[in-house]
């Protein structure tokens, strides 16, 4: 017995001598706000001040197009208004009814115009959305790693973001490890020159850029249409 333990001592001895621990070292964390630096970029102010100007321009061909819907519906009132006329022959009543199922048929056209506008606008403005998001945080991803290697950073945390139960993945951190600013400082390096600076409290963008219309699904119908 006494010898069966002295060599299992041994086994244990001779096993620590050949497979020594090897230390691990400290992870070096670092936090980020990537929805600030993404509000902030000079390209998402440039992009926003587009978009805007892309809306405007969709707002008023919707407006246009409601206008002729509107007047549409003006012309198959008056033929209304005609119809009442106890003065009217039969062939003038079935002329003007025939008539009137052709306007009918063009405020239809019309409405169907308006609500393939507005999807066709909102589809294509969200889509340049997402493009631009895409690129641009790719883009920052890339110098974000940049200062965490500076900073021999292994692990980054986005502050941003936020978990099932809505909260931010990061409850607490300490500011000095906190690298927003100096990610913001590479950035702004390759601003050109002329370019707005962001707003002080910035609207969420591009995300946030209100689309030309909103297709709801609704069926779209101008006043005093049958």
């Amino acid at each position: 017995m006494n010898k069966l333990l002295a060599s299992l001592l041994a086994l244990a001895a001779f096993a620590g001598v050949s497979a020594p621990v090897i230390a691990q070292p400290a992870p070096k964390i670092v936090i980020v706000d990537m929805a600030k630096i993404l509000d902030e970029h000079y390209e998402t102010v440039e992009q926003n001040a587009k978009l805007k100007a892309d809306e405007g321009r969709a707002n008023d061909e919707l407006e246009k197009l409601n206008k002729e819907g509107q007047d549409l519906v003006n012309a198959l009132k008056e033929m209304e208004e005609k119809g009442k006329n106890p003065a009217l022959t039969n062939d003038a009543k079935e002329k003007l009814q025939a008539d009137m199922r052709v306007k009918i048929e063009d405020i239809q056209r019309k409405q169907q115009e308006v609500q393939s506008f507005r999807g066709n606008t909102q589809r294509s403005l969200q889509q340049r959305i997402q493009n631009f998001r895409k690129v641009l945080f790719d883009k920052i991803s890339v110098t974000v790693s940049e200062v965490a290697k500076k900073k021999s950073a292994n692990l980054v945390l986005d502050k941003s973001g936020f978990t099932h139960i809505g909260l931010s993945p990061v409850i607490y951190s300490d500011g000095a490890f906190d690298i927003t600013e100096e990610v913001q400082k590479e950035i702004n390096k390759g601003r050109p020159a002329g370019t707005p600076p962001a707003p002080a409290a910035p609207a969420p963008a591009p995300a946030a850029a209100k689309p030309a219309a909103k297709d709801d699904g609704a069926k779209v119908t101008f006043p005093g249409a049958k």
